[in-house]
């Protein structure tokens, strides 16, 4: 990715939305804040140092795709803990922020991969929503640097790779 082509313009992002899951499949909390802890992820989130989840801490969701989504699915609109994200941002594109450090409120997170949709999207977004979401599924993050994240908090790209 050419960094310097993505710091033409310096856009800002915002959280709409905040979701964990205490447990594996299970109910997805939404609170206005929540903690994030350098090298685990969100307090109370399952993913939270799981060796297994070494590089996906942290899922960020697009907030203008949801529309896209419920549009392809034929439905008037989705709730976005259907997409069992932690944190639904607006305004920033997240996909470029993929192998880049960016600031999520006071928290330093580092963008490790896309998050593509998994067969579990089929049930708790509708039919379909796999196909909907290719390319579309989110990204993963890490914690460098954590701090508590409110809904409105800014999201932007640090400076550099």
């Amino acid at each position: 990715m050419k960094i310097e082509l993505l710091e033409t313009r310096k856009f800002v992002g915002c959280v709409e939305w905040l979701g964990l899951a205490k447990e594996r499949f299970g109910v997805i909390h939404t609170p206005p804040e929540v903690t994030l802890i350098k090298g685990a992820g969100i307090e109370g989130e399952h993913h939270a140092a799981d060796p297994a989840r070494e590089k996906r801490r942290v899922t960020l969701f697009q907030h203008e795709h949801i529309d896209v989504i419920a549009r392809l699915l034929g439905q008037a609109n989705i709730d976005p803990a259907a997409f069992r994200r932690n944190i639904v941002v607006s305004g920033i594109n997240i996909a470029s922020l993929i192998g880049r450090r960016f600031m999520v409120g006071g928290a330093v997170l580092f963008g490790t991969s896309d998050c593509p949709p998994c067969a579990r999207m089929e049930k708790t977004v509708g039919k379909g929503a796999y196909s909907a979401m290719t390319s579309h599924g989110g990204i993963t993050a890490i914690v460098e640097s954590g701090s508590i994240v409110r809904l409105g908090d800014q999201v932007q790209a640090l400076p550099g790779a």
